[in-house]
């Protein structure tokens, strides 16, 4: 068998250009291996690489080789356990093991394994995600501004005073105004060096005409030095400031209610949409926020792992919510998201509360909401309360979560692509 091998040097970066190319030929196979590799692995996996196994049959190249037509002879030395005559064993199908190919010549053939890396991997998983309402707001069309430098302007105040700037105007007009005065003294002078060769210097021609050089050089004498014609401002101009900064607050219902299942897969849940946020957003601030009567913010630990007993008063979280966003996360400054995970528990009474201060005081100011009621049981009256907001606010969105198998298919059911 002959083999045309390529021994030219690589160019620059052409592993990296390789990589993409064999990404784009594989990407049927890649991207079932990236959905079988999240249907099996937790959450708390999911930022990482994935190998990925492609058939050898399907990574086979073209090559030249000599035909296996006609009749050969071939001697192979170092044979120890074979005579003329003797009748081989047919291998074993599959090569004794998984991701094996058999082979005539009863040598088993590998799969191809091809490593992505956390981007790649990340990359697949979220190829049909978007975050919900990005275009809306785009980063170039925030209302919050900032003060660029955008060339000179000639009005200004004294503190945005351009010395050099101004210095080199003044220095060009004084050129420009010189000139024609320089111009003629140079030829009033020589007028004077003829006629004194002629005259002597009381002569009235001669007089004269020295007191037109004093005139002239008085005239240059008075161009002033800087003139306010000449002064030059530093110029500003309020330039839209892009927002690169996502806040995502954590609601969590923490009542007797809320077993470590349900813990456990809201946790999931929010882990997910955190991994979302920081592919998007340079800067990504979590909060966590658990109630049951009342409502505090905790950290991480608290949040996922304690258990309180008693009631569960809703309105106490979105309240809490309201205020941490007022004291510590302007609107103009920060995107905000948020994510409310309940069993759907909650006073009759404090549902409507739930919805009206949604509506009013906490809408107008989310890029989105997502509520995911944890339950196998039938819905309980907070998620009839909120489902009557789907109408209203275009950013808001509701999903049952009854296992963990569900998390996935209601995460990217929330955050599908819009068709427009």
């Amino acid at each position: 068998m002959t083999q045309i091998v390529d021994r030219r040097l690589n160019g620059k970066n052409k592993s990296a250009v390789n990589r993409q190319k064999f990404i784009r030929r594989f990407r049927s196979q890649i991207k079932k291996a990236v959905t079988d590799a999240v249907n099996e692995r937790s959450v708390k996996d999911l930022d990482k690489g994935e190998k990925v196994s492609i058939p050898a049959k399907d990574i086979s190249e073209p090559f030249f080789h000599h035909s296996n037509d006609g009749y050969r002879e071939a001697i192979h030395p170092g044979n120890k356990e074979f005579r003329q005559g003797d009748k081989i064993k047919r291998p074993e199908s599959g090569g004794g093991g998984r991701g094996k190919q058999a082979s005539d010549s009863g040598e088993g053939m590998d799969e191809f394994v091809f490593e992505l890396t956390r981007e790649e991997f990340l990359h697949f998983f979220f190829e049909d995600l978007e975050l919900p309402n990005l275009v809306k707001t785009r980063l170039a069309t925030l209302e919050e501004t900032q003060k660029v430098r955008a060339g000179h302007t000639s009005d200004g105040i004294p503190t945005n005073i351009n010395v050099i700037r101004s210095l080199r105007g003044a220095m060009g007009r004084r050129i420009a105004l010189r000139a024609p005065y320089r111009d003629r003294i140079a030829e009033a002078e020589a007028q004077l060096e003829d006629l004194l060769k002629r005259h002597s210097e009381t002569d009235p021609v001669v007089i004269e005409l020295r007191e037109e050089i004093k005139r002239l050089k008085e005239k240059i004498e008075r161009i002033p030095f800087i003139d306010t014609f000449d002064l030059r401002y530093d110029n500003r101009i309020d330039k839209p400031k892009p927002t690169t900064q996502a806040v995502m607050f954590c609601i969590m219902d923490v009542s007797g209610s809320m077993g470590p299942e349900e813990k456990d897969m809201a946790k999931r849940f929010f882990m997910l949409l955190y991994l979302f946020l920081t592919r998007t957003y340079e800067k990504t601030q979590v909060v966590f926020i658990s109630h049951h009567t009342e409502a505090s913010e905790v950290d991480e630990e608290t949040f996922f792992y304690s258990r309180e007993t008693g009631g569960t008063v809703v309105s106490s979280a979105l309240n809490l919510m309201k205020k941490i966003i007022e004291d510590r996360f302007p609107i103009s400054e920060w995107n905000i998201y948020a994510a409310q995970a309940s069993d759907g528990d909650n006073w009759d009474n404090d549902s409507i509360d739930c919805k009206k201060i949604l509506s009013e005081q906490i809408m107008p100011y989310m890029q989105y909401y997502a509520y995911i009621e944890i339950t196998e049981d039938r819905h309980q009256n907070l998620w009839y309360e909120y489902s009557t907001l789907k109408d209203t606010w275009s950013n808001f969105a509701m999903q049952r979560i009854a296992t963990v198998a569900d998390i996935y298919p209601v995460f990217r059911k929330l955050f599908e692509k819009s068709n427009a």
